[in-house]
């Protein structure tokens, strides 16, 4: 059986986290995920701050009005942005590195959620975008798209059996 496959079917959305830190050595290899991360026509517009100081962790949770709040018992946080001059597929490059970095935190024993910033609010008429360029000093040519909290796990999910996936959603050759 595919170890691909197997990834996708363990990996959950994990928003509880033990108090353990992620070794250094585990951080160098999600780094390095990150910038094996494919990049359409190889621009490589991302940026990424790795969040490890709890006060800013706890800050970082408070990005959003939901949604976001897992982040504070995370030991690990990574910030995904971009310069969206460089590339009009920004976006996309920033939604990839966030699953690959993803799952190689579940390929290392690890768990991790994401946070999506792009187009969220913080409150009071400041986006969540606004409100974590501020904190994490980013210049102001930086996108934000998501914040990937990443852990060992303090919380155990199933797997999603096969049977309860949304086969209706696939058509063959063509849509009807």
């Amino acid at each position: 059986m595919s170890e691909m496959i197997e990834l996708l079917r363990k990996r959950r959305s994990i928003r509880k986290f033990t108090e353990e830190k992620v070794a250094p050595e585990t951080v160098e290899l999600l780094i390095e995920a990150l910038l094996r991360s494919p990049s359409s026509r190889g621009i490589n517009p991302w940026e990424f701050v790795v969040v490890d100081d709890g006060d800013l962790l706890a800050r970082l949770s408070r990005a959003k009005e939901h949604g976001a709040e897992f982040l504070k018992s995370a030991p690990l946080a990574i910030v995904v942005c971009a310069d969206g001059g460089r590339s009009d597929v920004w976006i996309e490059d920033c939604a990839i590195a966030s699953i690959i970095v993803q799952l190689t935190a579940q390929s290392l024993g690890l768990g991790s959620c994401w946070a999506q910033i792009r187009n969220r609010t913080h409150h009071g008429g400041v986006s969540a975008e606004e409100y974590i360029r501020e904190l994490l000093g980013l210049p102001e040519h930086l996108k934000i798209e998501s914040v990937i909290g990443i852990g060992h796990p303090g919380e155990t999910k199933r797997a999603k059996p096969a049977r309860e996936l949304q086969y209706s959603k696939v058509k063959r050759n063509c849509f009807s």
